[in-house]
């Protein structure tokens, strides 16, 4: 069985960056190592009803924090198969996001910590009702939230199918999630966390995942 990854961050933070650089270095050295996105736009009808949510749609569906979190936890709940696949037949699954992201974003929204409620019930509903795998290790990529700013909206303004969503058009929103993540990492949130700032060498993180699965 396969140690399951998650890279968390904010929307711009670079995750997708990191982790092709993680997948080439561990392929390196020879693991099978494979990658999962979530949300799954274009794959999930619930993924894309909250997407078009944040984009207006649906009447007030985007302004129920506890409905946008039920969509992107169902949207996982539909891959749990498809990722218990990934893990038996792989090394390392690396995830662009998981249910840490739903908490830490659904925190932001009510402007409450990481020991709020909306944590408690979120991970209570993906863990143990939905009965998704515990994360082995949980890697937050923690950059300025100006910074996360910039490259999403370079992003957007580079490709209209990402442009900018109602979350990372809040730049509050954003440097509350941010400051979720970090109490997350900091207590350890359901499973061990390492923190990846701008700047550090993704070879560090390489030879660490390496490290826990014996390559």
């Amino acid at each position: 069985m396969g140690a399951l990854v998650p890279v968390e961050g904010l929307d711009g933070a670079g995750k997708r960056t990191l982790t092709d650089a993680v997948v080439t270095g561990l392929r390196a050295r020879g693991l099978r190592v494979a990658t999962l996105a979530f949300p799954r736009y274009g794959v999930s009808v619930y993924a894309d009803l909250a997407a078009e949510a944040l984009r207006g749609r649906h009447g007030d569906l985007a302004d129920s924090v506890n409905g946008m979190a039920l969509l992107f936890a169902r949207d996982r709940a539909d891959a749990r198969d498809e990722l218990s696949k990934l893990l038996a037949d792989n090394d390392i699954v690396l995830l662009d996001r998981y249910v840490a992201s739903n908490a830490a974003y659904s925190a932001a929204r009510l402007k409450e910590d990481a020991s709020g409620e909306i944590v408690a019930w979120i991970a209570e509903l993906e863990f143990t009702r939905f009965a998704l795998p515990v994360p082995d290790v949980q890697i937050l990529l923690d950059v300025p939230v100006e910074l996360a700013e910039e490259r999403a909206r370079q992003r957007g303004a580079q490709d209209a199918t990402r442009a900018l969503d109602a979350y990372e058009k809040d730049g509050g929103l954003q440097r509350r999630t941010g400051s979720v993540y970090r109490e997350l990492a900091e207590t350890n949130w359901h499973g061990t966390w390492w923190v990846h700032r701008s700047g550090d060498d993704p070879a560090t993180l390489v030879a660490r995942l390496a490290e826990i699965v014996g390559g």
